[in-house]
């Protein structure tokens, strides 16, 4: 599985291509001022411009920016989930409605136009006003090991990652955490727009050498078990091309100084899953009702 073909399935193709396309074409729009931006970016059906968000820091590779992170909570069964806001409508000036979701967390603005590239503004579990409530990150197949012991599909718990200190495969060093591989509102929508999820837990965070406004959201955003280990979400598509990187999973990691990195064996982007920092990029506005 480590060596598998990472690009999307044959069904996802004109996602995909419209995608990488959409990106392409902001790509060229920002060299011509934030006007131009703002116009290619206005909203169809809600979202797009300039957006602030946290997430991995990029350390090499043609990736333009880091992997976003999803805030996490745990519930009283010690299942783990991903935090949604609430949905508001918002009036833009020309008098026309869209629909957002915002909340402050951890001194953060936080919203769901963090995950507005790669196509994942059309998915239907990630329009803010989506049906249902279940924010549960869930196991997928699974990329490791360990993880023929639960189904997928189950909830993802925090009881199977007690042995985190000491989990390690043969890929990279031990001591870094034990991770996972999920989805996330994805129960009730096409296969084709499941959002896939990577969640570590770990005790790399520096919490305590972090810049006040980084460990007020690591905080809020990484939720801290009686044993010291936190657990951080990412939504794992790479901000290059939307392929899936992987933590720890990929065979070839190691040749690019990647073992202990989230690396992308597509084009060779790396992300450093421990270094959280704030970035930003241009979102593209959610589609409307054409599709």
């Amino acid at each position: 599985m480590a060596n598998d073909d990472k690009y999307p399935v044959e069904s996802d193709r004109r996602r995909f291509v419209k995608g990488v396309v959409g990106g392409s074409a902001l790509a060229g729009v920002l060299t011509t001022g934030a006007v131009a931006v703002s116009s290619a970016t206005a909203p169809s059906s809600g979202g797009g411009g300039f957006v602030n968000y946290f997430g991995a820091e990029r350390l090499a590779g043609p990736a333009p920016r880091g992997l976003p992170q999803i805030p996490l909570e745990i519930d009283d069964e010690g299942q783990l989930l991903g935090v949604w806001p609430e949905p508001e409508t918002q009036t833009l000036p020309d008098g026309s409605e869209f629909t957002e979701a915002s909340m402050e967390l951890g001194g953060v603005d936080y919203t769901t136009e963090w995950y507005q590239y790669c196509g994942l503004q059309t998915f239907g579990g990630l329009v803010p006003d989506a049906d249902g409530e279940d924010q549960v990150i869930r196991y997928d197949a699974g990329s490791y090991e360990w993880m023929s012991d639960v189904e997928n599909g189950d909830p993802m718990l925090t009881e199977h990652f007690e042995d985190y200190d000491e989990w390690t495969n043969d890929i990279g060093e031990p001591g870094q955490g034990k991770p996972a591989t999920g989805t996330w509102r994805s129960q009730n929508v096409p296969p084709e727009q499941t959002v896939p999820v990577l969640v570590i837990k770990t005790d790399q965070l520096e919490v305590d050498n972090m810049d006040d406004r980084i460990r007020e959201w690591v905080e809020a955003s990484c939720p801290e078990d009686e044993d010291g280990g936190r657990y951080l979400g990412y939504v794992n598509k790479c901000t290059h091309f939307c392929c899936a990187p992987g933590y720890r999973s990929l065979d070839d990691a190691a040749a690019f100084g990647a073992a202990n990195e989230i690396f992308c064996n597509c084009h060779n982007s790396v992300y450093d899953p421990f270094s959280i920092s704030e970035q930003q990029f241009v979102a593209l506005p959610r589609s409307g009702d054409e599709e």
